[in-house]
């Protein structure tokens, strides 16, 4: 298996899955208030952050965004640090050290169930790389559901409930009060779309 580095986003998702107005409706604040436009679009902006990416907390992509990932050296298959990548762009710095781009039908993109892979033609050899960089295989993705209206309901049910409970509860601790989490919570809603790479 080639070694992986860290992914990274380069071009972030251009909205968000809730909007303002739909985070106003959960709360049940009439849509003509501003007073706390800021402060709700921040909330949101959180319980996105939380979630999202390669760091958040269901380890994959909701709207649509691009992210590099890059390896040590070609292998046969190439693991990807996400599900759901829609389209991908194989390069790589030869041995002489200049970027080439791999031809698309050297290559095909796979979804198995431990995720996104790609794999390699048999019929193509594998290239040289440079011995001058660490990280001389770069792969670009687009991943994720899609547009706003593609992410599944129960997540978007989740971000207003992340947002309701921020904008009720605006400290760290809840004094005084004996708490639990309702049934279908966040966490439960978004239990069946955390994505465990294997």
């Amino acid at each position: 298996m080639a070694l992986s580095f860290k992914p990274i986003c380069t071009e972030p998702p251009e909205t968000m899955p809730v909007t303002l107005a739909q985070a106003k409706a959960q709360l049940q604040i009439d849509n003509a208030t501003t007073d706390w436009d800021d402060l709700m679009t921040g909330l949101i902006a959180a319980a996105v952050s939380h979630i999202d990416g390669w760091n958040g907390s269901l380890s994959r992509c909701l709207i649509e965004q691009t992210w590099t990932q890059t390896y040590a050296e070609f292998d046969s298959e190439l693991e990807l640090p996400f599900p759901d990548v829609s389209a991908v762009v194989v390069q790589y710095y030869d041995a002489s050290d200049a970027l080439q781009t791999m031809d698309a039908d050297s290559y095909s993109l796979v979804q198995t169930m431990i995720g996104s892979v790609i794999a390699l033609s048999s019929a193509v050899s594998t290239p040289s790389v440079s011995a001058a960089r660490a990280d001389p295989v770069i792969i670009t993705m687009t991943v994720g559901y899609g547009a706003a209206e593609d992410v599944p309901a129960a997540i978007k049910q989740a971000i207003l409930l992340m947002v309701g409970h921020w904008f009720a509860n605006r400290e760290a601790v809840n004094v005084g009060n004996i708490v639990s989490e309702l049934p279908f919570g966040a966490t439960a809603l978004l239990a069946p779309y955390r994505w465990v790479g294997v």
